[in-house]
């Protein structure tokens, strides 16, 4: 399968199941922790966990736009590719490090079920849950970072005109 494809079955086929609830910081770097859940290719039946944490280096939200930079992602040059087809990152450096990968057996969902109560038994509110296909993992996490980096612009804007002096009401 190309990147391209992948690309695509990424878009179609990344599930967040559980998001990271606060805003990344505006003026640091915000450490975004997740765990990763797909069938496994190799071994039907069982269950990939990637556990990992993606580094969003502080944002560049006046200059330089639309430069973001990837790292550890195992993919070559994929901000040209991700610029190429007009798909626009937030203007940060992620950094993408796996912590621990394993292999579990049961079905996907007994997975997830059980991967959600734990998240929420440890009151943990800062790790995400994705699943997607296999081959694809590392569009889907980059998927995850960019959904929470979105989702960070209105609250980035107003503190940056805090910052600058102005009230925004």
């Amino acid at each position: 399968m190309n990147i391209e494809e992948l690309w695509q079955r990424a878009i179609t086929k990344t599930e967040i199941y559980r998001a990271r609830i606060r805003y990344l910081y505006t003026f640091d770097q915000t450490e975004l922790p997740y765990v990763y859940l797909t069938e496994s290719t190799v071994n039907p039946g069982d269950v990939v966990v990637r556990q990992g944490r993606i580094t969003a280096e502080k944002p560049m939200v006046i200059l330089p736009g639309g430069l973001p930079q990837f790292e550890g992602f195992e993919i070559n040059d994929v901000a040209a590719f991700l610029f190429l087809r007009g798909v626009s990152f937030p203007s940060m450096k992620y950094s993408n490090q796996t912590q621990k990968l394993d292999v579990v057996s049961g079905p996907l969902s007994k997975v997830v079920l059980k991967y959600k109560r734990d998240l929420e038994r440890k009151e943990d509110v800062s790790t995400g849950l994705v699943v997607s296909p296999e081959d694809c993992w590392q569009f889907s996490v980059m998927i995850y970072a960019a959904a929470l980096a979105a989702k960070s612009i209105p609250q980035d804007i107003q503190n940056i005109l805090k910052r600058m002096g102005i009230q925004n009401n």
